[in-house]
């Protein structure tokens, strides 16, 4: 599947950086938890558990092989893109360990892929639509997850597009050829996908449970 990179494709020097970002971003993330109210955890609970179903679905995309949504934008959206950071964690451990989704060794540039670019963007720009343009909540949701998965797909062709450059043996594509290819698979198919099913949770959401608006925790960058 596109955005989890298997072991073999990311060089040694480029895992072990990934590893080394992520650690104080884990450290934050989950110092973060704390910040949590208690009617919220059920909350996480159900979008993390929402989250690895939806990556079980994969989609075909030219070149012979798949992708798939994600969902750290309705969590970024729903409770904070700290706590998308913290669900994905997990999830994309679990899909390393026992579904070989994803590799070990590259466990680290997936959740900054996936569980840190894709949910702050997502976040972010969903903010800068409902907040500055005054675009309504459910399509600016949308967006930010469109936005959001294709700057994740985009970061991925860039980690694999470098290794000839860098360490050569590992991936072979450069990113002339890399980041197109990731870029474009989820511009036209995952990123659509991910918009309406955004789209269509956040409108349930709010809907039903306008509630779960109300007590949204405001994500404040602190280190």
């Amino acid at each position: 599947m596109l955005l989890h990179i298997p072991d073999g494709y990311l060089g040694p020097y480029t895992c072990a950086f990934f590893y080394l970002i992520m650690i104080p971003i884990w450290y934050r993330a989950f110092r973060w938890l704390k910040n949590l109210r208690p009617n919220q955890v059920p909350l996480l609970g159900v979008l993390t558990a929402f989250s690895f179903l939806v990556m079980m679905y994969n989609m075909p995309v030219p070149g012979g092989t798949t992708a798939h949504i994600v969902g750290g934008t309705i969590i970024a959206i729903l409770v904070s893109p700290w706590a998308a950071t913290v669900s994905l964690t997990v999830v994309l451990l679990i899909q390393a360990l026992f579904f070989g989704d994803g590799g070990i060794t590259t466990y680290a540039a997936n959740v900054f892929n996936m569980g840190v670019v894709l949910p702050f963007v997502g976040y972010y720009t969903y903010r800068f639509f409902t907040q500055k343009i005054r675009v309504n909540e459910i399509v600016s949701s949308g967006i930010g997850a469109y936005i959001g998965i294709v700057t994740a797909a985009t970061m991925a062709g860039i980690e694999l597009g470098i290794q000839p450059y860098i360490q050569p043996g590992y991936c072979p594509y450069t990113l002339s050829v890399s980041v197109p290819a990731m870029a474009i698979a989820h511009l036209i198919t995952a990123g659509p996908a991910a918009a309406v099913v955004t789209g269509a949770v956040i409108w349930y959401v709010k809907k039903s449970r306008p509630d779960l608006f109300a007590m949204r925790t405001i994500t404040k960058v602190r280190w």
